[in-house]
């Protein structure tokens, strides 16, 4: 008998031994806060970060011909804009963009151009948060949120979630880019917290040694009947 409460025991350790990694060709530790920066550094102004399908105006000083009441941003977060086309304008300020359209216009076609950018409508903007959290979903977010905050409103990790293995996915010019984080450092305070913007995706990784280990503690009883005599 004492063969098969061992046998019991041994054949979930066997199941201990990795967790579930998609992230295995995504840029982690200093690489991802390249494609991704912290929330420190973009978020001490507290300004607003154009969304998508958000309106805007534009109004380019003394050119009436380039100046728009409402012009919406797509859902791949750009407008379209006469002479300079395609312009991303989701996770920038107004002022940011007004300095890139100017630069455009500028480059070839207005002698110092001036253009103000203002968010008529905002679209609520909204993250979601997959994986092993208590609670995935979608969640509307003001402008601008971080990791930690993300993850907080999921209810946090659950318990065969992997807090060194988060990864977050988000759309740059047009092009899905993802990137892996570590949680458990970021609460530490051994990381930066990344900034996460409107249409981000979060997913927290599986561990397979905790979820065996959970999955044995369910089976345990069962296992009783058959160690009892």
């Amino acid at each position: 008998m004492s063969k098969l409460r061992n046998g019991v025991f041994v054949a979930p350790t066997l199941l201990l031994a990795g967790c579930f990694s998609p992230s295995s060709d995504l840029p982690a530790g200093e690489a991802a806060y390249r494609v991704m920066p912290a929330a420190s550094d973009t978020l001490g102004t507290l300004e607003y970060r154009i969304g998508v399908l958000d309106t805007l105006s534009i109004r380019v000083f003394q050119e009436s011909e380039l100046t728009f009441p409402e012009i919406s941003v797509n859902s791949a977060g750009t407008i379209n804009f006469p002479f300079i086309g395609e312009v991303t304008a989701a996770g920038k300020t107004p002022i940011q963009l007004s300095r890139e359209i100017e630069e455009g216009l500028g480059s070839r076609y207005i002698r110092d151009p001036q253009v103000v950018v203002g968010v008529v409508t905002s679209a609520a903007q909204r993250v979601t948060v997959d994986g092993q959290v208590e609670q995935p979903g979608v969640y509307e977010i003001a402008g601008t949120s971080s990791l930690v905050e993300s993850i907080a409103r999921a209810r946090g990790l659950k318990f065969t979630g992997v807090d060194d293995e988060v990864v977050v996915f988000r759309m740059i010019d047009g092009e899905r880019h993802g990137a892996v984080f570590d949680l458990k450092a970021i609460r530490e305070g051994k990381a930066e917290d990344p900034e996460i913007l409107g249409g981000d995706r979060i997913v927290v990784g599986f561990s397979a040694l905790r979820g065996a280990f959970e999955n044995f503690l369910r089976a345990a009883p069962l296992f009783n009947v058959f160690t009892r005599f």
